[in-house]
């Protein structure tokens, strides 16, 4: 009976272990999470979005409208805001403020949110993309996409900045969101100078988020694939083909889709936010020393890390091979 005992004793450790180690990571995970886990309302707070006349930032617009927030959207063209404005009317009965200013000119940016008054969650969403090969492209194009992707963003948070942190403790915690792309994970052909733009807003994400802590506000950057907009099918024409090969992976995502992706993830203050399956292999494989609030998402990140660098690794497999075969057939 003794030798019985001792036997099950034996057969249920291992069980045991098993069950310890991940609930003892958990418990460590849970010790370590830096910055704690946040609620962002959206309703009744003042959301400001940037390129919010057309796709992805005239879509959030709606959803932040529908779920009671007073909106500001700003865009170059005045008719297409007033369009935009309109519509937005129809949609929901609501009235949001329009202004008119190109991100590249600080000015004219900071006279806008001066103007729109004290931001709650700021939604820096404009964005260009010229696609092209380096050895191709003017360098015109590639200023103007660092300049409307990433200096343009630094203009709108040092504009608004000073204002979202006057009375954060009053009026609840606030919100800078980031529209990065898939192209700002992992690099792609024909993307060197849009990556770049969009790279370094992980960099600045990363850096302001320390900077803004003390003040109750939380960044969030998001990575939407491909997003069927009205300059998707003028972009697709003058992608080099092997871009659209290799970009074809991902596959493309509705305006609507990523705009509630983006609020879901800016309402739990994550810090990345992938619209996709494969922007979530993306996020676990290049977590590196980015901020994670989700308890779950730092276990998964920890466990799978291996696994999403074999997948990583077959993402390049496939790439690299549509690269050479597309050299071998132009040969």
């Amino acid at each position: 009976m003794a030798t019985l005992s001792l036997l099950s004793l034996l057969l249920l450790l291992p069980l045991s272990l098993l069950l310890l180690l991940p609930l003892s990571l958990l418990f460590l995970l849970h010790l370590i999470l830096r910055p704690r886990p946040v609620k962002i309302p959206i309703k009744d707070r003042h959301v400001f979005i940037t390129g919010g006349s057309s796709g992805i930032g005239l879509a959030m617009a709606h959803q932040a409208a529908s779920q009671g927030a007073r909106v500001s959207i700003l865009a170059r063209g005045r008719d297409k805001l007033e369009e935009a404005q309109r519509e937005i009317r129809l949609a929901t009965g609501i009235d949001v403020a329009v202004f008119s200013a190109d991100a590249r000119d600080f000015e004219a940016v900071k006279a806008a949110v001066e103007e729109a008054g004290p931001i709650d969650v700021l939604v820096c969403n404009q964005g260009v993309f010229v696609p092209s090969e380096l050895e191709n492209q003017e360098m015109e194009e590639v200023k103007f996409m660092i300049d409307v992707n990433l200096i343009g963003t630094f203009h709108l948070v040092k504009a608004a900045l000073d204002g979202m942190k006057k009375n954060r403790r009053e009026s609840g915690p606030g919100s800078i969101a980031f529209m990065s792309s898939q192209a700002g994970q992992v690099g792609i052909y024909g993307y060197t100078a849009y990556s770049a733009s969009k790279f370094g807003l992980r960099g600045m994400a990363e850096s302001l988020q320390q900077e803004v802590i003390a003040d109750n506000i939380h960044v969030s950057l998001i990575f939407p694939p491909d997003t069927e907009t009205p300059g998707l099918a003028e972009e697709e024409k003058k992608r080099p083909q092997l871009t659209n090969i290799i970009a074809a992976s991902s596959g493309a995502m509705k305006a609507d889709e990523v705009a509630k992706k983006a609020f879901d993830g800016i309402k739990s203050g994550s810090f990345f936010v992938p619209c996709n399956f494969e922007g979530i292999l993306l996020a676990i494989a290049t977590a590196g020393l980015s901020p994670q609030r989700s308890l779950w998402m730092a276990f998964v990140e920890v466990i799978a890390a291996g696994i999403a660098r074999i997948a990583a690794l077959y993402f390049q497999w496939s790439w690299y091979g549509s690269i050479e075969k597309w050299h071998a057939h132009k040969k």
